[in-house]
C-alpha cells in the first residue's frame, strides 16, 4: 500500500514533462513494453487459464479500457494543457470516489476512526496542493487539460472498484497481463487514429527510454502493487494510501528536477501519515 503511490508518481511526473511522444503512442508504447514483461512470468498461466479468459474478456477489455488508456493517455493529454497544482487537486480526490463508490455500490462498511483518517489525509493533501496557503483555493482556475485528468481520475475509482469485486478464476498477475492486453487492443485504434493527426513520434533513445521507465516503474511495478494491496485490503483502504501520491512526487521531484521541499509539505506528510494509519485500521474482532 506504501510502495503503490510512490510508482505512481513516476507516471505523473511522465505526464507533466515528458511532451516529445504524443500522448496516445506513449500509452501504447508503455503498456505493449509491459505486456511483453508480464508475458515472459504469465505466458504458460494465461494458456492454462483460457477456459476463463474466454469466460471473463468483456471484464478484461473494459477494465483494460478503464486502467490503460483512459487513466494512461488521457492523463498525458491533460498534462499538456494543466499545471501540476491542479493535476495534485484532482486526484487528491480519487481516493474519496474509490472509498464512495465501495461503500454506496458494493457495501463496503466505513468505521468512524477510517472517515477521520480520511478527512486527515485529504487536509493533507490539500495543504501540500495550496503550499499551506488557504486562499489559493481561491484563485485554482480550471483549463481544458482538468477535464481529461478528471475523466482518468473518475475512470481510475471504477477500474479499483472492478478491479476488486467482479469475480475472477484469475490470480492478481496473470489478471493483470490479460487486463494489459485488453488495454493494449483498445490503445492500438486509438493511436492510429491520433497518427492522423498529430506527427509520429521520433523514436530515439531518449523516447525510448522513457517509455521503457513507465512501462517498468508505474506500469507492471504500480499495477501490480495495487493488484495485490485490493485482493488483501479491500478497496476503500487500499485508496487512502494514494494520499500519499503528492507527497511521493514532491520527493521525487526533489532530486530529478531541483524542486526543494518546504515546511508545508512537512505538515502535510505529518497529517496523510496518521491519516492513513487510522484509515486502514479495522476495529478489533473485523
Amino acid at each position: 500500500m506504501l510502495l503503490c503511490p510512490a510508482l505512481f508518481a513516476v507516471n505523473q511526473l511522465g505526464a507533466r514533462y515528458v511532451d516529445y511522444v504524443p500522448p496516445h503512442a506513449l500509452a501504447l508504447g508503455r503498456w505493449a513494453c509491459a505486456l511483453a514483461i508480464l508475458l515472459v512470468f504469465t505466458g504458460g498461466r494465461l494458456w492454462q487459464k483460457r477456459a476463463a479468459l474466454r469466460r471473463e474478456w468483456p471484464d478484461l477489455l473494459v477494465l483494460g479500457a478503464l486502467g490503460m488508456w483512459v487513466c494512461g493517455a488521457f492523463v498525458y493529454i491533460g498534462g499538456r494543457t494543466t499545471t501540476a497544482t491542479n493535476i495534485g487537486l484532482i486526484y487528491a480526490a480519487s481516493p474519496v470516489v474509490i472509498v464512495a463508490v465501495s461503500a454506496l455500490v458494493y457495501g463496503e462498511r466505513l468505521w468512524p476512526r477510517q472517515l477521520a483518517g480520511i478527512v486527515l489525509c485529504l487536509l493533507g493533501v490539500i495543504g501540500v496542493i495550496v503550499k499551506g496557503e488557504p486562499a489559493r483555493l481561491l484563485s485554482v482556475s480550471f483549463t481544458r487539460g482538468d477535464l481529461w485528468v478528471a475523466a482518468a481520475s473518475a475512470a481510475w475509482g471504477l477500474y479499483s472498484t472492478l478491479l476488486r469485486y467482479r469475480p475472477s478464476a484469475l490470480d492478481p498477475t496473470t489478471r493483470l497481463a490479460a487486463i494489459t492486453a485488453g488495454g493494449v487492443a483498445v490503445l492500438i485504434p486509438a493511436t492510429a487514429l491520433e497518427s492522423l493527426f498529430v506527427e509520429a513520434p521520433a523514436f530515439d533513445g531518449r523516447s525510448l527510454l522513457t517509455i521503457a521507465v513507465l512501462a517498468i516503474v508505474p506500469g507492471v511495478g504500480a499495477y501490480g502493487a495495487y493488484s495485490f494491496a485490493l485482493s488483501v485490503l479491500g478497496a476503500a483502504r487500499t485508496a487512502i494510501g494514494m494520499y500519499l501520491g503528492p507527497i511521493y512526487t514532491v520527493l521525487l521531484a526533489w532530486p530529478l528536477l531541483g524542486e526543494v521541499p518546504a515546511m508545508y509539505h512537512v505538515i502535510g506528510a505529518l497529517l496523510v501519515l496518521p491519516g492513513i494509519f487510522l484509515a486502514t485500521r479495522l476495529p478489533a474482532g473485523r
